[in-house]
């Protein structure tokens, strides 16, 4: 039979994948209590159960499925919605899966509301064929969005889509052309987040350092990426800004130099890299060598010491030779970044990448990412001690966490201590004084 359609009808949100996508579940959420919907935990019985989903990688793919089961067994009559990447993808293999009623692509996820209200005046059915279907269309509109209320900190979304044809990836299909937010808009959205005590922004998109791109992507760049950090700097009643990942060849002296210098921009790069090999990067097609990338990582090290500094890599990419994976183990193992996010190749329809010769078996590419893995361990934990004996300052999170309280430093390294509840959502200046068995800095 389903769920009727009431003023007080239960909706659960799961959020899989990046930032960006956090910072959009948070404002479908927000639109739809403002129709009195009430928001529920996932774990929770809801009536209805609306999934963001990812397609960067085939794990991705296979979480989709174990959680729409999990919300089909916690209430067998309640709706369930995919929407986001892998619904603009692959409508057709979602709306297969047993329990989903609905499919939203990229462009139609932003009108959740008014395919709900639709969805719960009909009779629900799991058979196969009675999916409630929309046409997916491609999209080159930009939605303002920002994530707020579950985090101390705010995501806030400046930028969406890519114009970038890596061999590998599918986020153009599924996101678009690259395009942005008009900065005073973002602005009036940063003192939004203000207003509210949020004290630290993320500046969130598919591609930030493309930002200037006007809505459907037209060629006129009204203000760069460095005008919007500039512009961004002077909102009053943010502590912290954080830029969440910028492409080395988009990252400029003059962003490093700005972000060196400014009042509330922390020292905190993450810049994709995905191989130390210059033979693979331009197998990927990507748009800078590693004699670019190690020129950034020496002049941020150079004016900014004690910036974090995080790294993508894939490894196990098509032509991945043993010799050519070492050059990348030893590109990294030389350069002083701080952590690496590693990522397991694997192939993706509709990406020249997925038709390259020269595959790289399953068993090599586990291996290859294991030996990454703790290299960034390494990485982590020495960055982390160079820091102990210091001082720094702490934004604490609002929840306790087995008993402590946690936060990061201005420069990412993650701290714990005991629970204090004045310490939530708190910026404290505390000493590192030791590193724990869990890898988190403890203070004095």
């Amino acid at each position: 039979m389903g769920v009727a359609r009431t003023q007080t009808n239960r909706v659960a949100f799961c959020t899989l994948g990046c930032k960006l996508n956090f910072s959009e579940t948070s404002t479908l959420a927000r639109s739809l209590e403002q129709e009195g919907y009430q928001k529920v935990a996932f774990e929770e019985v809801a009536d209805v159960y609306v999934i963001n989903t990812c397609s960067v990688t085939d794990n991705a793919d296979k979480k989709f499925r174990t959680i729409a089961k999990s919300a089909h067994q916690l209430n067998p009559e309640a709706y369930i919605v995919a929407v986001g990447c892998y619904a603009q993808l692959k409508p057709e293999e979602l709306a297969a899966v047993d329990g989903v009623d609905m499919v939203l692509g990229a462009r139609e996820k932003f009108s959740l509301s008014s395919y709900l209200n639709g969805l719960l005046e009909s009779p629900k059915t799991n058979a196969q064929g009675h999916v409630h279907a929309c046409e997916i269309e491609q999209t080159d509109t930009f939605v303002s969005s920002y994530a707020i209320g579950e985090r101390t900190r705010a995501f806030l979304k400046v930028q969406d889509g890519c114009d970038y044809p890596c061999t590998y990836c599918t986020i153009p299909l599924a996101r678009g052309i690259s395009r942005s937010a008009p900065l005073q808009e973002l602005l009036d959205q940063a003192k939004e987040i203000a207003a509210q005590g949020i004290k630290e922004i993320v500046l969130t998109g598919v591609n930030i350092g493309d930002y200037g791109k006007g809505e459907h992507g037209n060629k006129k760049h009204d203000h760069t990426f460095l005008e919007l950090i500039e512009a961004l700097d002077e909102v009053e009643g943010i502590s912290r800004l954080r830029i969440s990942s910028i492409e080395p060849n988009l990252l400029s002296d003059q962003i490093i130099d700005f972000v060196a210098q400014s009042k509330n921009f922390v020292p905190h790069f993450h810049i994709p890299l995905q191989s130390g090999s210059d033979t693979l990067l331009k197998r990927m097609k990507r748009r800078y060598l590693t004699k670019l990338y190690r020129q950034r990582i020496e002049r941020i090290r150079s004016i900014m010491p004690d910036a974090c500094i995080g790294v993508d890599v894939i490894v196990g990419f098509p032509g991945e030779t043993d010799e050519l994976f070492l050059e990348t183990y030893q590109f990294l193992l030389d350069l002083e970044v701080s952590y690496l996010h590693v990522f397991t190749y694997s192939e993706r329809e509709n990406t020249a990448a997925a038709s390259m010769e020269w595959a790289v078996p399953h068993e090599v590419r586990k291996k290859r990412s294991k030996m990454l893995r703790s290299l960034s361990e390494k990485k982590k934990r020495q960055f982390y001690e160079q820091h102990l004996g210091t001082s720094r300052e702490v934004l604490f999170e609002k929840e306790i966490n087995e008993g402590y309280a946690e936060g990061f430093t201005e420069n990412y390294i993650r701290v714990r201590t005991p629970w204090d509840p004045s310490l939530s959502n708190s910026l404290q200046k505390v000493a590192l004084d030791l590193i724990d068995k869990k890898g988190f800095a403890r203070i004095k």
